[in-house]
């Protein structure tokens, strides 16, 4: 007989959740981690305060290849269940912007609470696993505290993203091992980087935020936008880095709702002696407006300016169109894009097709969400959905 019916590998978000909810079920459950302490990232997210769920939570803010897989889990435990959970431990939390909660106080409490869920599961940290192999009776997984066995084996190592925290690629080895497909893993949530000519021309602009809309193809957001030292972050940023790759465009209207023409037009035709960068400095952080005058070579009196030259400088004003030389990497993503081939999974209890009791669960697969928490809440739905399966 096997010495557990679950092994979870990973005791981050989504392992935890599903070590908590098959334990419940009256499974006997091992969980191991590489790291020294479960939930690492919980421990890091919100600013140490965790951003735990979203008010708005729905398929329609998660990206994937096979964009419907995550609609069965997601449905099944909601924001508003994870909530009542939360609730139930009497952590109290608070909503932020764009329906963002986090705890009032650490999000080390978010930690205890699955942790104390999990009880009945043996949960054993700073463990580094060596192979995984499965024969008629399940599956065995080698460690360097010795091997284990157990009918079920659930991956929730994660991917990639933030190396520091211990995360690793180890969950797309065992994919392949099992014959699974691998979505190209890459950096989401993070900030885009510039060459640098466009650096130089961007210089002294560090630290400057501005609302703004950001568009790629038929995919936009309208959030803050930072410019750094080395390109732009900001959540405007770090949301449509998701969609980005190498070689896209990405058009920026610093003046959402603002027709920077009639802007400067009416400028012009009321007060001619004003600078235009004057002007655009009444809704703009004035170091941005008068580098976006200068581009456009727009410097003097706006009675001294052609309409096409107004023209040229609400284009960029309205629709900046930039092409990042890259992203900051795994190493400052927030998320990784891409991983484990949904196709080859059930979306309703996330187990391998071709291999019954081997399960792959949240940022290990090919489901990311959009900045907020929904990352978080797909770690829940999907890690639930696997507690009740195994």
């Amino acid at each position: 007989m096997p010495d557990f019916d679950v092994i979870v590998i990973g005791a981050g978000a989504a392992g935890l959740m599903c070590a908590a909810e098959a334990q419940r079920r009256g499974r006997r459950v091992l969980v191991l981690e590489r790291a020294p302490r479960a939930g690492q990232k919980i421990l890091i997210s919100g600013g140490g305060r965790a951003n735990f769920t979203n008010l708005h939570a729905s398929p329609a803010n998660f990206l994937s290849d096979n964009p419907r897989f995550c609609v069965s889990a997601l449905n099944r435990y909601t924001q508003h269940d994870f909530i009542a959970l939360v609730d139930r431990h009497r952590i109290a939390w608070h909503e932020r912007d764009h329906g963002q909660l986090f705890c009032l106080g650490s999000a080390a409490q978010i930690v205890d609470m699955l942790m104390a869920e999990a009880q009945g599961a043996g949960v054993q940290t700073s463990v580094n696993v060596t192979r995984v192999s499965k024969d008629e009776r399940g599956f065995a997984v080698d460690t360097d505290r010795g091997s284990f066995a157990a009918g079920a084996l659930v991956v929730a190592t994660g991917g990639p993203s933030i190396p520091k925290m211990g995360s690793s690629g180890f969950a797309y080895g065992i994919a392949r091992q099992f014959g699974l497909a691998v979505i190209e893993p890459r950096p989401g949530l993070v900030p885009l980087t510039f060459d640098a000519e466009t650096l130089a021309r961007l210089e002294g602009l560090a630290g400057v935020s501005v609302d703004a809309t950001v568009t790629l193809g038929k995919v936009s957001f309208t959030e803050a936008l930072l410019f750094t030292h080395r390109g732009l972050s900001g959540p405007a940023i770090l949301q449509i880095s998701s969609y980005w790759r190498a070689g896209d465009t990405v058009a920026i209207d610093l003046l959402p709702g603002i027709d920077a023409f009639r802007l400067l037009k009416e400028a012009k035709d009321g007060e001619p002696r004003k600078e235009a960068g004057s002007v655009l400095a009444q809704h703009l952080p004035r170091r941005l407006a008068q580098r976006m005058a200068e581009w456009a070579g727009c410097e003097g009196r706006l009675a001294d300016a052609a309409d096409r030259a107004l023209r040229r400088l609400a284009g960029q004003v309205n629709a900046w169109r930039v092409v990042p030389a890259g992203s900051q990497g795994m190493r400052t993503a927030e998320v990784t894009v891409g991983g484990v081939d949904t196709r080859g999974l059930s979306s309703k209890t996330m187990e391998v097709r071709s291999v019954p009791g081997l399960y792959f669960i949240g940022e290990a697969v090919d489901v990311t969400g959009h900045l907020g928490g929904f990352n978080f809440q797909w770690a829940w739905a999907s890690g639930h959905a696997c507690g009740q399966a195994v």
